[in-house]
């Protein structure tokens, strides 16, 4: 599967980050299992994720995959699109909305699998990227804190699903209880400041989309802390 040419400019912006400043980058959502989405060939079976925000819960035993490790800005976001065919491309493109589509979303997490949207990166047209690893740097990285969730929103369709995998891992939809298995309805969470409660958890698949964090630096120049004072003692 190639890599779009969209990688060169995110490797720019890493490059100017300057030599022992104690920033780290990341990619989170990166493990050691490859991305393979469905309908990548003719002849297997062709699924997409579809109009709604979802997230990585699990892969294996790696658990919180999606949730940033340290606060600082996303300066890019990939996602390993298949090619499905153009009969495959028009069916899609007729029931779900339109052309294929995606972004990068923030998520505040809160109890009870309410989350909350915080920044977003902008929507790009995916066909021209089908059958590749497509890399989109950020013209203005959007900052993060420890905790957050990063997700992928699909306001109609993306050929972005891996399928077949074990049961210990899975995925979480901005979809409520009794819902799971309407795929066609309108869930995605296109707003900041739009809430949904996901819950929704499918197993056995994947979503095949990571994002390149860039951690803020440490600080290496702190003045000394100096002793509190004793307080003078009185005599009586």
């Amino acid at each position: 599967m190639r890599r779009s040419c969209a990688a060169f400019a995110a490797v720019a912006v890493l490059a100017a980050l300057p030599a022992g400043a104690g920033a780290k980058v990341i990619e989170v959502g990166q493990t050691t299992l490859p991305l393979q989405p469905a309908c990548s060939t003719p002849t297997s079976p062709c699924l997409a994720i579809s109009r709604t925000t979802g997230y990585q819960a699990k892969v294996q035993t790696n658990r919180g995959l999606m949730t940033i490790p340290e606060s600082g800005r996303i300066v890019a976001w990939t996602i390993v699109l298949a090619k499905p065919t153009d009969k495959q491309v028009s069916f899609f493109n007729t029931h779900l909305g339109g052309a294929s589509q995606a972004q990068l979303t923030v998520l505040k997490v809160a109890p009870h699998l309410h989350d909350t949207v915080k920044g977003m990166s902008p929507i790009v047209n995916l066909q021209p990227y089908f059958g590749s690893a497509a890399q989109f740097p950020l013209i203005n990285s959007i900052p993060v804190a420890k905790g957050d969730v990063l997700a992928l929103t699909v306001p109609t369709w993306a050929p972005a699903l891996q399928v077949g995998l074990g049961n210990d891992t899975s995925w979480r939809a901005a979809r409520g209880r009794n819902q799971c298995k309407n795929t066609n309805d309108q869930t995605a969470q296109l707003q900041n400041g739009d809430q949904a409660q996901y819950f929704c958890l499918y197993r056995t698949a994947r979503l095949t989309y990571t994002a390149t964090l860039v951690t803020y630096p440490k600080q290496t120049n702190k003045p000394p802390t100096k002793p509190a004072k004793k307080p003078a003692t009185k005599h009586r």
